[in-house]
């Protein structure tokens, strides 16, 4: 790629900027685990359920991906909910409370190639915006030591309060990029998730590049990464 095609980078976080990705599926993973035992259900939730249903999407819509893969039916509920409802609100509550708590027990360093790219890019002047289904992503910015190369942070709080379809529609990456004021046929998707890389795929960016991380590059390809890479070093200007 020619980074003199483009003006923006729009980056996913997690996965993509930070291995908070691994962190969220381990929360995913004990979460609904211990929830199918309770149900007297096969505790088989994996990692391919993850990629398939959960990653990249906001929380509450992975928990409907999920259980509707399985047949579950539970109330909705509301964002209040406690984390031990079984609703859809009170699970996806129930796998925040176990991600925020690996997440103050162990920290989280962001990938080295990706510090080096988002160092080059803000040399060069691009601009750069995070675009992220997480709740958490200021949380994990601050904890990554990365906040201050991000001026325009789009995280689940903001689609919500904005009333914003998460991934895999494209509107929160169109949001960012009309906040960092560059058209989108000029700004770069970065993303590791399916969900993620539909989305830019359907938003008609300039490029859309998908960061295997273990989703597998030949499916990021097919559901409409442009390039894929291994790590973000890869494609340094």
């Amino acid at each position: 790629m020619d980074w003199d095609d483009y003006d923006a980078a729009l980056f996913d976080l997690d996965g993509v900027i930070t291995p908070t990705a691994l962190v969220h599926m381990r929360a995913w993973s004990a979460m609904f685990n211990a929830f199918l035992e309770g149900r007297g259900l096969p505790a088989d939730y994996s990692d391919d359920d993850y990629h398939r249903y959960v990653d990249g999407k906001p929380r509450y819509d992975g928990v409907r991906s999920f259980l509707a893969s399985r047949d579950i039916e539970l109330p909705e509920g509301t964002p209040d909910d406690p984390s031990d409802a079984d609703t859809v609100c009170g699970l996806g509550n129930r796998k925040n409370d176990d991600f925020e708590q690996i997440l103050a027990d162990e920290g989280v360093e962001p990938y080295p190639g990706s510090v080096a790219l988002v160092d080059a890019l803000e040399a060069r002047g691009t601009k750069m915006a995070i675009v992220s289904s997480s709740r958490n992503a200021p949380k994990v910015l601050e904890a990554a030591g990365m906040i201050q190369h991000f001026p325009v942070i789009v995280d689940g709080a903001v689609a919500a309060e904005e009333g914003l379809p998460g991934k895999p529609a494209p509107d929160t990456f169109l949001a960012a990029a009309e906040r960092v004021g560059v058209p989108k046929e000029r700004a770069v998707v970065f993303e590791d998730a399916l969900s993620g890389v539909q989305a830019g795929a359907a938003g008609d960016f300039g490029l859309v590049v998908g960061v295997d991380r273990g989703a597998g590059a030949q499916a990021l390809s097919d559901n409409g990464a442009d390039l894929v890479v291994q790590d973000l070093q890869e494609i340094l200007p």
